[in-house]
């Protein structure tokens, strides 16, 4: 999720997350993989997240594209999963026949694996999303970043029952060219977004849709949550952002790997 400035209590209660300040930059025209050099150090190569998975690497560079072409857009659901709101979001996107990129923390996975369970059976992708949404990693060692992300997706595959994250998304947008690089190595393409609606704010359900309306020109990737508090507005803001996107042309998609 993007870093916000406050509301970040449900983290810290929940695993002591440090906060952070820093976001990621996202160019108003960047349509596709945003590339970047990777200077730090690189890191070792793991062992696989279940036994006798093989892992493919995949690209460093932070990825904003979509697999549906030039007018997909990807959705992508942060923070979860929510026994209360993620339930809810599945019934709309089934209803609305789209599939979309979940990006869970590894402590609510381990806490709700029936529900990473059905984000899987319901086609969906997963995106790992670190252990504690640390929204300072960037300014951490290594040692900690490769803790949060390695630690993150062995919860996630346990609770998928065997189903890795095919991306990873910093919190915060706090990636560092040594956290691309490793999990990009475990076969996780760095997950950025184009859209921030703000629906981590509350801000009115009105207010979600008209940032979707107003900076869907910026690119394809649009960032929801369904945890870390009361996530009402954002159910009602897909329920009508996405037959608005139907109506549009736009197709649904996934992140490009």
């Amino acid at each position: 999720m993007a870093r916000h400035g406050g509301g970040r209590s449900w983290y810290g209660k929940t695993v002591g997350a440090a906060l952070g300040v820093t976001m990621l930059a996202v160019g108003a025209s960047v349509w596709t993989a945003q590339a970047g050099s990777v200077s730090e150090s690189s890191p070792k190569p793991a062992v696989s997240a279940t036994p006798g998975g093989a892992v493919t690497p995949v690209d460093v560079t932070i990825v904003h594209a979509s697999d549906a072409g030039a007018r997909g857009v990807n959705i992508t659901i942060d923070d979860g999963p929510d026994p209360t709101w993620t339930p809810q979001v599945l019934d709309l996107l089934r209803e609305y026949g789209v599939k979309a990129t979940f990006c869970v923390t590894g402590t609510q996975a381990q806490a709700h694996p029936d529900l990473v369970k059905e984000v899987v059976a319901a086609g969906h992708r997963l995106c790992n999303h670190s252990v504690s949404h640390d929204t300072a990693m960037d300014r951490k060692p290594e040692a900690y970043q490769s803790k949060e992300i390695l630690d993150a997706e062995r919860m996630i595959v346990e609770a998928s029952g065997g189903v890795r994250s095919m991306y990873y998304r910093a919190p915060g947008g706090a990636f560092t060219p040594y956290s691309r690089k490793l999990a990009a190595s475990h076969g996780m393409r760095p997950l950025g977004w184009n859209v921030d609606t703000k629906d981590f704010e509350r801000p009115g359900t009105d207010a979600i849709v008209a940032t979707v309306e107003r900076e869907l020109p910026n690119g394809p990737t649009l960032l929801f949550h369904d945890a870390g508090g009361d996530r009402s507005q954002t159910v009602e803001a897909l329920r009508r952002v996405l037959p608005w996107l139907k109506e549009q042309g736009y197709a649904f998609g996934f992140p490009v790997r």
